[in-house]
């Protein structure tokens, strides 16, 4: 009996695959500052819990496909606020940002159908690409440059035949960079020069830093027949465990058909799209606090990384991660050490490797991805734990 090529050819998370290994160094008594995964400390807002408790009916009962009807004007004022005009009827709510990737690609691709994606990115768009039979060709950045990739140069040389969308995570995982509305304009009008969708994953919308504008696809009217917007809880009100997200887009044949696949899987969990509809309700105030929190964060993480001789790292601009390249050989082997080797009174440090966030074969070994969900004192803590781990890596 044999597997399927598709999943044969997918790689196990980069994220998670240390997990064993940091659980061996906890046991052995070592404290183990966990800088590997975005799984924010900050707490969900009481009022999920409070809309859940309130549910009055006596069935948890099938929701409709496309999703209950509060969740969604719940999202549509949300995106009003930012005057963007999305009612009812151009969204599906799915199980979580993940699922809307996946549908969305599944929608889009024929075999071997490519979509650019700059690298480094989010794993995942490895499995959810190749679920669909697609290819992902990356457009490569640098941390030389800020991880950059708004150019039409650069995103023009990767454009096939084969070509079907361009996707833009901004603000970024892993590198936290924001694309501003004029760069959105300039991916917009290569979009439209090679008739390309334009699958805008902004589940970080808020959380743009240092007086940054909060910007989205979904402001460009001229380009509302190919933009599809990806949301999500999980992130921007740190409810995670959740799995509540959406499709959103002007495109009606894209939503007609997304709709099969939505029916498909029946539906998102009823309760859970009731304690969302409370979350995308709650006022402005909770977003500028939440920033300014993981401003403070992220501040914190970077001015001990700089202190790093031989580090390479522009200041992220948003989201709640940073990309950095390390003054080591293989990234990898030094997290292992630090795993398995070194502490400092006691305790030691996790983050994610950045190679599995490349596509392009060999690169990003001297880069690792942290993601600052900790306070401030801990994430300080935890990269003065990689400063003092490379020393003494590099004195073996």
């Amino acid at each position: 009996m044999k597997l399927s090529d598709k999943v044969l050819a997918m790689q196990h998370s980069p994220i998670r695959k240390f997990n064993p290994v940091a659980q061996k160094a906890k046991d052995a008594g070592k404290k183990v500052y966990h800088l590997n995964i975005g799984q924010p400390d900050i707490e969900t807002p009481p009022c999920f819990m409070d809309a859940i408790r309130s549910f009055d009916q006596k069935v948890v009962a099938y929701a409709e496909s496309g999703g209950i009807t509060v969740l969604q004007d719940a999202i549509s004022g949300y995106f009003h606020q930012y005057g963007m005009d999305y009612g009812r009827d151009n969204m599906i709510i799915t199980n979580g940002g993940s699922e809307a990737l996946s549908m969305i690609f599944i929608s889009l691709l024929n075999p071997k159908d490519e979509v650019l994606i700059p690298e480094p990115f989010y794993t995942n768009y490895h499995t959810f690409v190749t679920m669909a039979d697609g290819v992902v060709v990356p457009i490569t950045t640098s941390p030389e440059e800020g991880y950059q990739y708004a150019d039409a140069d650069k995103i023009e040389a990767s454009i096939t035949p084969k070509t079907k969308a361009i996707c833009c995570i901004s603000p970024g995982n892993p590198t936290g960079r924001v694309l501003t509305l004029d760069e959105m304009k300039l991916i917009g009008e290569i979009a439209r020069k090679h008739d390309l969708w334009i699958i805008a994953d902004e589940v970080y919308r808020e959380f743009a830093y240092d007086n940054r504008q909060v910007t989205s696809f979904g402001m460009l009217k001229e380009l509302e027949d190919r933009v599809i917007l990806v949301d999500s809880v999980s992130k921007r009100f740190s409810a995670c465990g959740a799995r509540i997200g959406c499709i959103v887009t002007k495109n009606r044949e894209l939503l007609d058909n997304l709709m099969k696949i939505a029916q498909g899987r029946l539906c998102s969990p009823t309760m859970d799209q009731i304690g969302a509809a409370a979350l995308y309700q709650l006022p402005a105030s909770y977003y500028d606090e939440v920033r300014a929190e993981y401003e403070g964060r992220r501040d914190a993480a970077y001015e001990e990384l700089i202190k790093i001789p031989g580090v390479v790292c522009q200041k992220p601009g948003g989201a709640f991660y940073l990309t950095a390249k390390l003054p080591v050989d293989n990234v990898e082997d030094f997290l292992m050490f630090l795993l398995t080797e070194f502490e400092d009174n006691g305790e030691t440090v996790m983050f994610a490797p950045a190679e599995g966030f490349y596509a392009t074969p060999g690169l990003g070994r001297e880069e690792m991805r942290i993601a600052y969900v900790l306070n401030r004192q801990d994430m300080a803590r935890g990269v003065e734990l990689i400063r003092l781990g490379i020393e003494a890596y590099n004195r073996r």
